[in-house]
C-alpha cells in the first residue's frame, strides 16, 4: 500500500508549519500542499506565535523547527502539550543528535523528523502520530536504540566533568581518538555544523584553546586511555 492510499483511508490532516527560516518554511508548505492526506492550515516563525497559530487553528499536528528565536521548539512544544493537548508535535528540525531529541520527547513531541525527510515521509508521521503511533527518522531510531541499549551501569557512571552533555563528551573523546569533524559527524550521525557547536561548547565549558589542550583534558579525567577509547 502506498502513502498515498494509506492516507486516503484517513481523514486529512490540518497542519501547522513552524520555522524560522522563510525560505525552508514556505518551501515545506508547498511540497506538502502537493501531497494528499495533509492540509497546511497556517505558518510560524517562531515558538510564540506557533502557540499563538494553535490557539487560533486547532490543528491536528504541528511540524515544529526546535532552534529559533524567542521561543526555541521544545519550549513551545511544551506549551502546545500542556494547553492544546488535542494537537500533536512532530519535530521537523536539522539536528538529529541526542541534546536535540530526548529535549524535544520529554517535551511531548510525538515525532522526530529530520530535514532530509521527504513529503511522503512527513505525512507518513503525521498520519502515524495522530492514531496514537510515534514516528521517527531512522537516524533518530538509532539514536534511541543506542539509549536503550546502553550497559546498566552507564547510568550510574560519574557524570562528566564541567557540565558537559553526553554528547559533548562523546565528541570530546572523538576529538582524543584524533578524528576529524567531518569522521565525528559521520560517526554520530549529525552535520558538522552540529560538531562544530558541540565543539565550541565544550571548549567553552572546560576552558580549552584548541584540539591538543581537548586530548589533554580527556585524559586528565579519565575520558578515555590509549589509544583514545572512551572508559566504559
Amino acid at each position: 500500500m502506498t502513502v498515498g492510499e494509506d492516507a486516503g483511508q484517513q481523514r486529512v490532516a490540518r497542519v501547522v508549519v513552524v520555522d524560522d527560516q522563510t525560505v525552508v518554511r514556505e518551501g515545506i508548505v508547498m511540497i506538502l500542499g502537493l501531497l494528499p492526506g495533509i492540509t497546511v492550515v497556517g505558518s510560524a516563525g517562531d515558538g510564540e506565535e506557533a502557540v499563538a497559530k494553535v490557539a487560533e487553528l486547532a490543528p491536528d499536528a504541528v511540524l515544529m523547527d526546535l532552534r529559533m528565536p524567542r521561543c526555541d521548539g521544545v519550549e513551545a512544544t511544551r506549551r502546545i502539550r500542556r494547553e492544546y493537548p488535542g494537537t500533536q508535535v512532530v519535530v521537523l528540525t536539522t539536528f538529529g543528535d541526542d541534546d536535540s531529541v530526548f529535549p524535544a520527547l520529554r517535551a511531548g513531541a510525538r515525532g522526530y523528523l529530520t530535514k532530509d525527510a521527504g513529503g511522503e515521509e512527513i505525512v507518513r508521521v503525521v498520519h502515524s502520530v495522530l492514531a496514537g503511533e510515534a514516528g521517527f527518522s531512522p537516524s533518530v531510531q538509532r539514536r534511541l536504540l543506542e539509549r536503550l541499549s546502553a550497559p546498566a551501569d552507564a547510568e550510574t557512571a560519574s557524570p562528566p566533568p564541567d557540565g558537559l552533555t553526553a554528547r559533548e563528551t562523546e565528541v570530546l573523546v572523538k576529538i582524543a581518538d584524533g578524528c576529524s569533524n567531518q569522521e565525528i559527524a559521520t560517526a554520530l550521525h549529525v552535520s558538522t555544523a552540529t560538531v562544530k557547536t558541540h565543539i565550541n561548547n565544550l571548549f567553552a565549558k572546560a576552558g580549552l584553546k584548541d584540539r591538543a589542550g581537548a586530548v589533554r583534558y580527556a585524559y586528565a579525567h579519565g575520558l578515555v586511555r590509549p589509544p583514545g577509547r572512551s572508559i566504559t
